[in-house]
Formats: structure tokens, sequence, C-alpha cells
């Protein structure tokens, strides 16, 4: 391996350690009340060895809100092979429960925790998580076209979709899902998905 190689390798293992401490610190501390110095202290560095790597706090933030939409829309572009549009949106909903179930803390940065991205300029290139929204509704589009959810509007459907496995899945990071049920929380949400499906198998 040559200098620059491993150069840009220890750079590359910097930047994920940071990432991973400062997940750990916006979970527990929340964003607005999380610091450099917090995160600095979590991987055991200095604050200014992260200004060598981010600017400041909402820059982290932003980059683990991206990389956890990233691989969400991932796992759903595995389903490109499903050619009927019904079923490859049923099969999304299931990989959506899934990914809750075994990426609790990107979730949870993803969708609860009070983040700074509210104000992104316009000028902003557009983000993963409206990317990711985008292909939802794109794959409900496609539904319409096949004759499935007649006279709906394809935005709204995909919102009261996305609101409905969001709920479940929220209620199962924060741990409130088994208050429910003698059900394990993953058995209860993988269930809810499905009941999801009956009723839009009913529309």
């Amino acid at each position: 391996m040559s200098i620059s190689e491993r150069k840009v390798r220890e750079k590359e293992g910097m930047r994920k350690l940071i990432l991973d401490g400062a997940r750990k610190v916006f979970l527990r501390k929340g964003y607005e009340s999380a610091s450099i110095r917090n995160i600095a202290e979590e991987i055991n560095y200095s604050p200014s060895s992260i200004y060598f790597y981010f600017k400041e706090k909402g820059e982290i933030f932003q980059e683990l809100h991206e990389e956890g939409f990233r691989l969400l829309l991932r796992n759903m572009s595995l389903l490109e092979n499903i050619i009927d549009p019904f079923e490859r949106l049923k099969a999304m909903g299931g990989v959506f429960i899934e990914f809750a179930i075994h990426n609790k803390d990107f979730y949870n940065l993803m969708f609860i925790v009070e983040e700074p991205l509210k104000n992104r300029g316009a000028d902003e290139p557009v983000r993963m998580g409206i990317r990711t929204l985008n292909y939802l509704i794109r794959v409900v589009e496609e539904c319409i076209a096949a004759g499935k959810f007649a006279g709906m509007n394809a935005e709204n459907l995909s919102f009261t979709i996305l609101s409905a496995l969001h709920g479940m899945c929220a209620l199962f990071c924060k741990d409130r899902a088994s208050t429910f049920t003698d059900r394990t929380s993953e058995q209860l949400i993988r269930d809810g998905h499905q009941t999801l499906i009956m009723m839009m198998e009913r529309m």
C-alpha cells in the first residue's frame, strides 16, 4: 500500500470514528445539548482533531442523516427486480420495518431526534431523505398507472403509508410497542405491516 493510499484510508477511518461517536452523543444528549467537545470526549480525541474533518456539529449531523437515508434507499433499490409495482410497494414496507429494527440508532437520528436541517437553503442539493420519499412516490404512481389506488393522489397516499410505517417504527425505537401486547416489539411491528398491506389491498 502506498503512502497516499494509507493516508486516505486513515482519513476515512477517522471520519467513521467521529461519526460513530457523534451518533452516540446526539442520541444521548440531543442535538442542541451536544457539542464538538462532547464528541471529542466520546472518541478520546481533541476537539481540534474533529474540526479538521468537520466545520461544526451541524455538518456532522447532516452526514449521519444522509448516511442513514442512503442506506435505506439502497436497501429499497434492491427491490427494483420486482416487476409488479404493488408487490414492490409491499416489499418496500418490509424493508422500512427491518431497517428500523436493525438500525435503531440511525432511525432515531433520521426521524425522531430534533435536527438542524429544517432551514436548508434553496441552493443546497437535494438530500437523501427527499430522494427516498420521491422513490416511494414514484412506486405509488406506478401502482396507480397499473390500476391500483384508482382516483387517489400519489403524494397524499405516499405520505399516509410513510406515516403509518413511521408510527410503528417510532413506537418500536422508543420501546413503547410492547406495551400493547405480549408479543415482542419486533413481531408486533412486522404484524402491523401485514395489517397495513391488507388495508392497501382493499383500496
